[in-house]
């Protein structure tokens, strides 16, 4: 009887270790950030300092010099789900493993196409690539490891990696623009164009391509289809004041301004009279 007391006290000791759940001394963090025509995910793992030394000679925490898994536990993972380049380098859709190698002045930042590897675990054979970096000193320090995106625009990011007294950044780009014209030209000569297709024509070529004379043809289309598309009127004024039409961009801007009033569209009001006062 004893012996059946003794085994159902350890199981209950078992089962109750089992279910104690403990936060997670590196915990993990999935960044996921919309880019050109795709999406960046990047998946690490979060150690703190600790009052442990980093980024020196021999130190417990990423040594100079030295292959590290860049975080802890797995190593880190990017997915890419559009064509990018980093620094120059390019790297098509997939998933990778990043690896850096810490150094006082610069850093060198590995592209690795096994994504699924543990801990230490490094095949310098599975390289994609490999591109040097500048290391910044940071008048605050970060405790816990941190990657983010940042300075977003339409073909160009930047990975940052930030510990300690160091931040790192990683430069991204894409070609979209090309891909864009193509889909715009291809859709403009289809039968039946819509007033829709010429609007995102007119967006492009004025925001992107900065061809004024074909923006202007397109929204021209836009605003002869249908006069009280207001947000027509408003992206024609800013057309022709890059123009240097003035007369013209106030005559627009005036109009979409009257439209939106009768629609109850106040923030097209505000915009319109802006535009009107930079004239």
């Amino acid at each position: 009887m004893k012996k059946i007391l003794l085994l159902a006290a350890a199981a209950f000791v078992i089962n109750a270790q089992a279910q104690i759940k403990m936060p997670a001394p590196s915990p993990t963090q999935t960044i996921t950030q919309e880019f050109g025509l795709g999406k960046l995910e990047l998946t690490y793992s979060r150690p703190s300092i600790k009052g442990r030394q980093l980024f020196k000679e021999n130190s417990e925490l990423a040594p100079l010099g030295k292959v590290w898994r860049t975080g802890a536990n797995a190593v880190t993972k990017l997915k890419v789900t559009d064509a990018i380049s980093m620094d120059g380098k390019s790297l098509d859709s997939g998933s990778y493993a990043i690896y850096t190698i810490p150094g006082k002045s610069e850093w060198t930042i590995i592209l690795n196409k096994d994504a699924n590897k543990w801990g230490t675990e490094y095949t310098e054979a599975d390289d994609v690539f490999r591109i040097t970096v500048p290391a910044e000193k940071m008048k605050e320090p970060v405790e816990t490891f941190t990657f983010q995106f940042a300075n977003i625009k339409a073909e160009s990011c930047e990975l940052h990696l930030m510990w300690g007294n160091t931040a790192v950044v990683i430069p991204i780009t894409t070609n979209v623009k090309d891909r864009i014209r193509a889909s715009v030209e291809k859709a403009l000569g289809g039968d039946n164009v819509s007033p829709n297709v010429y609007f995102a024509a007119a967006n492009f070529y004025f925001e992107w391509d900065k061809d004024y004379n074909k923006a202007l043809a397109n929204i021209s289309k836009v605003t002869t289809a249908n006069p009280k598309a207001y947000w027509a009127f408003l992206l024609k004024a800013k057309i022709e004041k890059d123009m240097g039409n003035k007369a013209d961009a106030k005559a627009d801007a005036l109009q979409c301004a009257k439209l939106a009033k009768e629609q109850k569209n106040e923030d097209y009001v505000r915009n319109a009279n802006e535009l009107i006062a930079k004239l």
